[in-house]
């Protein structure tokens, strides 16, 4: 939109506003403070974003190395449960997206009875992830079957606490405030999950197996350790099951704490007076929101860059351990990652506000990538490695926040070019998730299915050169490729700050002109 063009139309709709009578004024007030966010209903539904994160790190992190190294699964079944799981869940937003749009309201909401009724199955479903079956012949489709639930029930769960956003509140600044708590939270849930899988897993971390080079290596220096005293406390593969299972149990109580807050401390609002657009098919669902230019470009820019992100979630604890040679360690430098993002996302909020929310964008992946290409080039050094870690977390607050913080500003573009179709926004949010899982799902999958190609060994204390080789890939050349594919695709996309700022204002219009109807309608009802 142009900046005379939308100064038109912010001229046309002031004209249409009635004389600032005593009522009238008093009407705002209330409606403005109606509008407003308390910082506990904030709080209450930034908490409600911590399930996401907390499972999704730890199935990000650890599902990989679980599947191969406790499970012992072949790295081709395995990348066989990764790729359709996640592909799966995939499919499941745009479909929840579309049952979510044409649910009806009820006393509680419209979003959030998705999100209670979700919530029990969904704790059982992550819990018997980590179960390993006492039977070998159906291992697989028992992975598959508990993943793929579980995914379908967290998106149940996701796809309307997504949309809940634009339902919390009406004013911009209220959204993007409590999309910061959001945030905050939600990284916070990542350090949560990362620390109780990984320090739990990591006092229960079954020894490698030695390969014949090992052995090798081992006899060589026999006679130089002769005579000493090597016994350690034995920790066997049944230990580290073990572990898993408290792990995931710690995790499903912290869910459904959190859901129950979510429910309880806030209060969905109800959609304005204008009444919503006729319910339309999942195809035409599809075709009205990727027909959105903005929004297809958005969803572009943070496929790749989202794609580029979880192939380094995904196989950086295999590199650390593998690679790096730090098998007892790696939960530790994980966690260190997700700490720095914790500590990173208030000077991004405070960037994006100073700066604008595309500067924020490429200022926050490009940090990263001197980070990737360092880590594959130093030696195997745990200080560096340690150092180099936490540099990369401040990229990774960036991931977290830009994205979610810039999602509402397309939903607001659509609504000011299409003002008379309304209630779409699960469907909105539900496809940005597709894509971002897709992702998930192809860089899972094809990593996996990698390693496999490589020869990786289970459980191995040492890797063969391509695997070596392969990881190195997998969390340096190949991410940096895409955030540079995703950062050339953001040049196009067209919502800068000034046009932001039109649509906020174009926007407070309608609505004051709504408010204003009502009540109109509600002073005829009670003259007569």
């Amino acid at each position: 939109m142009a900046k005379g063009e939308g100064g038109e139309q912010y001229s046309n709709a002031s004209l249409l506003s009635k004389p600032g009578t005593a009522d009238g004024i008093k009407l705002a007030k209330n409606h403005e403070h109606r509008n407003r966010l308390s910082v506990c209903n904030k709080i209450c539904y930034a908490i409600g974003g911590a399930p996401y994160q907390i499972t999704g790190c730890a199935l990000g992190f650890f599902l990989q190395i679980y599947l191969l190294d406790v499970a012992q699964l072949d790295p081709f079944y395995a990348s066989i449960i990764l790729f359709v799981g996640r592909a799966w869940d995939a499919v499941t937003d745009p479909t929840v997206g579309f049952l979510v749009s044409r649910s009806p309201w009820t006393r509680f909401g419209r979003m959030l009875p998705w999100i209670l009724l979700s919530t029990p199955l969904a704790v059982l479903s992550y819990f018997l992830i980590w179960y390993v079956p006492v039977f070998d012949e159906g291992k697989v489709i028992w992975y598959l079957f508990w993943y793929c639930l579980f995914q379908s029930l967290q998106t149940c769960f996701h796809v309307p606490y997504s949309a809940l956003t634009m339902f919390i509140s009406s004013e911009q600044k209220e959204r993007d405030s409590a999309t910061a708590y959001r945030m905050t939270v939600e990284v916070l849930g990542t350090v949560l999950g990362t620390a109780i899988q990984g320090q739990i897993v990591g006092m229960a971390n079954a020894p490698c197996l030695p390969g014949p080079g090992d052995i090798l290596s081992e006899l060589s220096n026999s006679s130089n350790s002769a005579g000493l005293d090597n016994t350690e406390p034995v920790i066997s593969l049944e230990h580290t099951k073990a572990a898993y299972m408290i792990s995931s149990g710690v995790i499903c109580s912290i869910y459904i704490l959190c859901a129950l807050i979510l429910f309880f401390g806030v209060r969905e609002q109800k959609e304005s007076c204008r009444p919503r657009s006729e319910p339309m098919g999942f195809f035409q669902g599809i075709k009205l929101v990727m027909g959105h230019g903005p929004y297809a470009k958005l969803v572009m820019v943070f496929l790749f860059t989202s794609l580029a992100f979880m192939l380094l979630e995904g196989n950086f604890a295999l590199f650390c351990s593998s690679t790096l040679g730090f098998r007892n360690d790696f939960q530790n430098i994980l966690l260190v990652i997700m700490l720095s993002a914790t500590l990173a996302i208030p000077f991004w909020q405070w960037f994006l506000t100073r700066f604008g929310k595309k500067t924020a964008v490429y200022t926050g992946s490009l940090s990263v990538i001197p980070f990737m290409i360092l880590v594959v080039c130093i030696e195997s050094s745990l200080i560096v490695t340690y150092i180099v870690s936490f540099a990369s977390g401040v990229g990774v607050a960036a991931a977290f926040l830009l994205p979610w913080s810039m999602l509402p500003d397309v939903v607001d573009d659509f609504q000011v070019q299409n003002p008379g179709s309304t209630g779409h926004e699960a469907l909105f949010y539900s496809f940005y998730v597709f894509f971002t899982k897709f992702a998930s799902g192809i860089s899972l999958g094809i990593s996996t299915l990698s390693l496999d190609f490589a020869g990786y060994i289970s459980r191995g204390c040492s890797q063969p050169e391509k695997v070596n080789l392969t990881l190195k890939l997998l969390v340096s050349a190949a991410p940096v490729c895409l955030i540079i594919i995703g950062l050339i695709i953001l040049y196009f996309y067209p919502i800068d700050e000034e046009k932001r700022q039109g649509n906020r204002k174009l926007l407070q219009e309608q609505r004051d002109i709504e408010a204003d109807s009502e009540t109109d309608s509600t002073e005829m009802a009670n003259m007569v």
